[in-house]
């Protein structure tokens, strides 16, 4: 008699969407997924009705969302906002044309981008300021609370109040700094390296330095769990979560979960549970339970179709996700 219990698929709980593009970055917008695609479309999709509308002039680099728009960047030097119904709207424009490979919102909607060497910040009202720097900066992150700015450099992370005359705090770590998260209770910051490895800092007078290393290649995707005890990150055969409660992970070790012969691409926290979404190079998608470690398959690999983006609803009850072919679905949680 076999008594080993297989794990649960949700496969069957999937719609797939046809993106037809690299999905860059996916965004909920209320009941509507926006899609920002390598070509320069946003692809909005809506209970299965689909419609594109064109934001760029070319690729879109990077994307952000606050649930009621998706703000996207792109190598033609412009800055768009493209909500649920209606045409794009071009909030910026590099008049040198040059490429805009960050962007972020805060809760407020404040907004900031970088071009070059140089990262602008445009608060709730309207008002821009810009601040140069020696280096290209390249991650941005807005702190929880307040008009404050995380922004990852070559050698370490710097803290700006774009409101203020006040030169930005330097976070230092030698090396280059890519993205940048601020954990929700603001106690601490995390940057991804270019040397397989995270930094943090633990906020302070004094601020104490984290190293988590030990990643075989570039950890880029970061997810903090909803209570910020955890954080998740790609780069290994594993989703790799370390943990934050107290004073951080200093002399902790990581947990991992979901090991396979494959590297983790994308981690996404759901936003009211501690389970986990890991997308895999191979293109195979698990859900997590932090608590037990079972495992539930979403998508099996595919070849050429590693997952490039994720992203929960408000409520918590639908996964989406996009990947490099131009596939793309939409997981909704069965009633329980």
């Amino acid at each position: 008699m076999d008594t080993i219990t297989k794990p649960v698929s949700l496969r069957e709980h999937v719609v797939p969407v046809e993106a037809g593009e690299h999905v860059v970055g996916t965004h909920w917008l209320k009941a509507t997924l926006a899609l920002a695609l390598s070509d320069g479309r946003v692809l909005r999709w809506t209970d299965g009705a689909l419609d594109n509308v064109e934001a760029h002039a070319g690729g879109i680099l990077s994307a952000c969302g606050d649930g009621e728009r998706l703000v996207t960047g792109g190598d033609d030097g412009r800055v768009v906002a493209t909500a649920a119904e209606g045409e794009p709207t071009e909030i910026a424009r590099d008049p040198k044309r040059r490429w805009v490979d960050a962007v972020t919102l805060s809760a407020s909607g404040s907004l900031a981008w970088n071009t070059g060497k140089t990262v602008h910040a445009r608060d709730d009202k309207g008002k821009v300021r810009s601040l140069d720097f020696a280096t290209t900066p390249q991650g941005l992150v807005f702190a929880p609370k307040g008009y404050r700015l995380a922004i990852g450099q070559m050698n370490g992370v710097s803290l700006w109040y774009p409101n203020t005359e006040a030169k930005p705090d330097l976070l230092d770590w030698k090396g280059s700094h890519l993205d940048v998260m601020w954990s929700p209770d603001g106690r601490f910051v995390v940057s991804s390296m270019q040397e397989n490895a995270l930094h943090g800092w633990r906020l302070g007078d004094k601020p104490a330095h984290m190293r988590m290393t030990g990643y075989p290649s570039k950890p880029r995707s970061l997810s903090w769990s909803h209570d910020g005890l955890w954080l998740a990150s790609s780069g290994a055969d594993a989703a790799i979560v370390w943990p934050f409660q107290g004073e951080g992970p200093s002399g902790k070790a990581p947990r991992e979960c979901g090991a396979r012969h494959a590297k983790v691409s994308r981690v996404a926290f759901h936003p009211r549970a501690l389970v986990l979404a890991v997308g895999y190079d191979d293109g195979c998608i698990l859900m997590i339970r932090l608590t037990d470690a079972s495992e539930l398959l979403v998508r099996p690999a595919l070849r050429g179709s590693g997952i490039t983006a994720f992203a929960w609803d408000k409520t918590g009850k639908r996964l989406a996700f996009g990947a490099e072919d131009g596939a793309a679905g939409v997981l909704t949680l069965p009633a329980t």
